[in-house]
């Protein structure tokens, strides 16, 4: 990969005066279209991985625990849910320095290896019936890891990203980080849907969703051989060879708390939201509506395709009118849709509606996905930039996305459930309020 290409679209000081000149309406390179397919890819299978343990979590907690209450059953498996945030954190702190000391590559290969063999633990894991107590304590292992591994992807691959671009096509190449998670919970749902579609519930319930587990398993190794095959960022071999291997923990603590930060602000809203109205969402449907996992996993699967469709050309938006104005719009709309997303539910909606609802939610998402892992990662300069966006957004994560289906299964439980839009309205509000006082990095060179 060129250097001119690479350290933000600017030709380095040995270049020649013949060397190709950075232009405002270049399009992206080969070698720029690769990097991004194999972060793009990676983060897929990551999120597959990650997520379709809350697509049959409803199933996982009749596999995994005792038979008996099911909402203790389920409230159990979604504790183990938020268990898996509690090493996003770690990962964020040793994947990332990982990345910033020895390159974004080997972060990137690392993650979705851990996160593959851990899924495929969690698919060949026998049940609670046949294996007692060491069923769950498996699965809370197999999560700690997938834990570990999604703390670090995230701010490899956005750091990946951004590093690869042109400096005018930084947040459209970001947003391809966003596309990759939704991506990978469309994966999750389609996987729940075909298998749901093919067989009886029966078969769903006994072997049906191992397969979907084992399959994002095997995902993982054809990514991990494309992760393989790209070049290092240009702009982290610059910085390396002339600052040498830094401290990145120690530099953020010291040097860029207040950014630090701001990315948990930045990223609280949407960690939030993305946990509700996608990961989700289909399961709450299916428990306040009594609509079949079948449907509700089929308006899942058309919402975030609609937002696919959508994600890059809001990148293309933050990169034309600022990081800012998207942000602000995703938090006012957020605030504005908080209850409608979940006040208009009830049993015997039709399937169309929950489909627009939840089309509409991730119509929303879209701003926040657009513009905020370039945000974040403009936030700091090479030498801290991966655990500068890992540790805080994992952080960000961990509080606020973890907590979210176990909160609002526990509130529908005691009986509180029209409440919980007021949670969701105060965070994007608390977002909001980052989102104005922050500068705009539109147009600034990347440290």
């Amino acid at each position: 990969m060129s250097n001119y290409h690479t350290v933000d679209g600017q030709l380095p000081p040995s270049s020649t005066a013949t060397a190709p000149v950075q232009t405002e309406g270049r399009q992206l390179n080969s070698a720029e279209k690769k990097a991004i397919v194999a972060a793009t890819l990676g983060t897929i299978v990551e999120y597959t991985d990650w997520v379709i343990y809350a697509t049959f979590s409803s199933i996982l907690a009749k596999q995994f625990f005792p038979a008996g209450d099911g909402v203790t059953a389920l409230l159990s498996v979604l504790a183990v849910f938020a268990v898996g945030f509690i090493m996003r954190p770690i990962g964020g702190a040793v994947l990332g320095q990982l990345a910033d000391r020895y390159g974004r590559k080997k972060g990137l290969t690392l993650s979705i290896l851990l996160m593959s063999v851990a899924s495929l633990v969690i698919g060949i894991c026998p049940n609670y019936e046949s294996i007692g107590i060491a069923a769950p304590i498996i699965l809370v292992i197999a999560r700690l890891v997938q834990g570990f591994s999604a703390g670090g992807e995230f701010g490899s691959a956005s750091a990946f990203l951004i590093e690869s671009a042109p400096a005018h096509r930084r947040a459209f190449a970001g947003s391809w980080q966003w596309f990759a998670i939704n991506a990978g919970t469309l994966v999750s749902f389609l996987l729940g849907f075909a298998l749901a579609s093919m067989g009886s519930d029966t078969a769903l319930y006994d072997w049906g969703w191992r397969v979907a587990f084992v399959i994002a398993a095997l995902m993982g190794l054809i990514t991990l051989w494309i992760r393989l095959s790209v070049r290092e960022t240009e702009i982290f071999k610059s910085k390396i060879a002339s600052h040498g291997k830094k401290r990145p923990i120690r530099e953020l603590l010291f040097s860029h708390r207040r950014d630090a930060m701001r990315v948990i602000g930045i990223a609280m809203a949407g960690n939030l939201l993305n946990y509700v109205w996608m990961v989700s969402y289909p399961n709450q449907v299916h428990l306040i509506t009594g609509m079949s996992i079948r449907d509700t996993l089929l308006a899942g699967v058309v919402s975030v395709g609609v937002s696919l469709v959508l994600m890059p050309f809001a990148g293309k938006l933050a990169d034309r009118v600022g990081r800012r104005p998207v942000l602000i719009a995703f938090a006012i709309a957020s605030i504005l849709w908080a209850w409608p997303s979940f006040g208009l539910l009830h049993p015997g909606i039709s399937l169309l509606e929950v489909t627009l609802i939840q089309t509409v939610s991730m119509v929303i998402m879209t701003g926040f996905g657009a513009a905020s892992a370039v945000t974040m990662a403009e936030q700091f300069p090479a030498e801290v930039r991966v655990t500068g966006i890992a540790l805080p957004y994992a952080l960000s994560v961990t509080l606020f996305g973890g907590t979210a289906p176990y909160l609002m299964a526990a509130m529908a439980g005691w009986g509180y459930g029209g409440w919980f839009w007021i949670y969701l309205a105060v965070i994007s509000a608390i977002s909001l309020v980052v989102y104005l006082r922050m500068p705009e990095t539109r147009g600034q060179p990347l440290r």
